[in-house]
């Protein structure tokens, strides 16, 4: 049996990492509520004028709206069906949401009450382990399965390659499972690992926190001073001392004031002092949307201001080629982490410890990040033919679903088309029958 740290130990290390990923959930969610420091406003003043802005939940969902699963190719261990049985609209939705918000999610397997697996995902606040850099699997593992309402936990798991055991509030070690995976049952799935951070980097950063509580500030500016915009301040020089005192509001609102002279025949006169523009305040927004979108990869259209002229759709797609970049390095990432759940889960289904390298062959496919419009695949199509009269069988359905996101037809499958594999007839009608 393998050396491990123990479950206080992950434990442990996991309140040290849940405060900062509760704080991205916050920015992702919009609940973020805290009074920013300032000069000139008063925080009574400020209270009153919170404001609230969706910055990092865009910067997020930009790239978890691109990167549809689609199925594994290759798939002699019918992983696909795995995941087809464990609610696959809602598992990888949620675990790459998850790890764009945190740096990592996981997938919790186990077996149902006929030994098939349970996939459940798990944010990085609620589990943590100790990672193998070379595979990305856990070493061992420790989750956080059920909190009461004041977030302290009720039932806990922690996973070793040897079993899985379960613990409850107030009773301690319930149950132990035995593991028949070579690994942990507990599977990351990361957003862009390095050698220095195996478990990923954020897709909401520090700069992307910033950037938004200087835009949240701005608009809390904008919102004190647009009451005196609307309204401005006026004065009056000269009155008497006796002189009855008028409303403030009464004159502020009125469309007509009445002032007499005084017995001396002198009369007050009055001016009003030089209306603020709103301007500095909408160039310090639009300055503050602009590093957000270079931080992130979005454009300005993105976050709200729109430009004068439509784009067309070619025009989107090259303002978006780091986002386009971005989320493809995503798909191999992540696609790593679902074929390692995959992976462990069918051990669990045929109760056999299947070696990682026999899935080598295995790879994840994914839907096109952009679709393709109806020009799009009009050049699609000419290039398609032009390369496959040159190279016979180069493009097939399989490939040109990659590139259109369209799934073949049935008809075009049973008619005998090409599917790009090596002496395959690509996109050729098939031959009719000689005599």
């Amino acid at each position: 049996m393998a050396e491990y740290k123990g479950m206080q130990y992950l434990r442990n290390r996991l309140l040290m990492k849940k405060t900062r990923v509760d704080l991205r959930y916050k920015y992702y969610e919009m609940k973020d509520r805290s009074l920013d420091p300032g000069i000139t406003i008063p925080p009574s003043l400020r209270r009153q004028y919170l404001s609230t802005l969706g910055w990092c939940a865009k910067a997020v969902d930009s790239i978890a709206d691109r990167l549809v699963f689609r199925e594994f190719d290759k798939d002699n261990f019918k992983l696909t069906e795995i995941y087809q049985m464990n609610n696959p609209d809602v598992l990888f939705d949620s675990a790459i949401l998850s790890a764009l918000i945190s740096s990592c999610s996981f997938i919790y397997i186990s077996p149902d009450e006929e030994g098939f697996p349970r996939l459940q995902v798990i944010d990085g606040g609620n589990a943590t382990g100790i990672i193998d850099p070379i595979t990305n699997l856990l070493q061992e593992g420790y989750a956080v399965l059920k909190r009461d309402e004041r977030e302290q936990p009720i039932l806990e798991a922690y996973f070793t390659a040897e079993y899985t055991e379960y613990h409850q509030k107030g009773v301690g070690a319930i149950r132990r499972d035995p593991n028949p995976a070579p690994y942990p049952l507990l599977v990351p799935i990361i957003y862009r690992p390095d050698a220095k951070r195996p478990f990923g980097h954020a897709r909401i950063s520090r700069a992307c926190i910033y950037l938004q509580k200087f835009a949240k500030r701005t608009m809390e500016r904008s919102d004190i001073a647009a009451e005196f915009y609307s309204i401005p301040q006026r004065y009056v020089l000269g009155m008497s001392p006796d002189a009855e005192r008028m409303d403030k509001w009464r004159a502020t609102v009125s469309s007509l004031i009445q002032i007499d002279r005084d017995e001396g025949g002198n009369m007050p006169s009055m001016g009003q002092f030089q209306q603020m523009t709103m301007a500095p305040l909408s160039d310090q927004l639009k300055m503050a949307a602009a590093n957000f979108a270079g931080e992130t990869g979005l454009t300005t259209d993105d976050l709200g201001f729109v430009s004068d002229n439509p784009s067309s759709a070619e025009a989107i797609k090259a303002s978006h080629e780091t986002l386009r970049i971005t989320a493809k390095k995503a798909q191999k990432t992540f696609g790593t982490g679902f074929l390692n759940a995959g992976y462990l889960a069918a051990c669990l289904r045929d109760d056999f410890p299947y070696l990682r390298k026999q899935f080598y062959l295995t790879t994840a496919k994914w839907e096109p990040i952009f679709d393709p419009d109806a020009s799009a695949l009009t050049v699609i199509g000419d290039g398609v033919s032009k390369v496959n009269t040159a190279i016979p069988g180069y493009f097939g359905t399989d490939n040109l679903q990659d590139l259109t996101g369209i799934r073949p037809s049935k008809d075009v499958n049973d008619a005998g088309y090409g599917t790009g594999t090596a002496g395959g007839g690509g996109t050729q009608l098939p031959q009719e029958p000689t005599e």
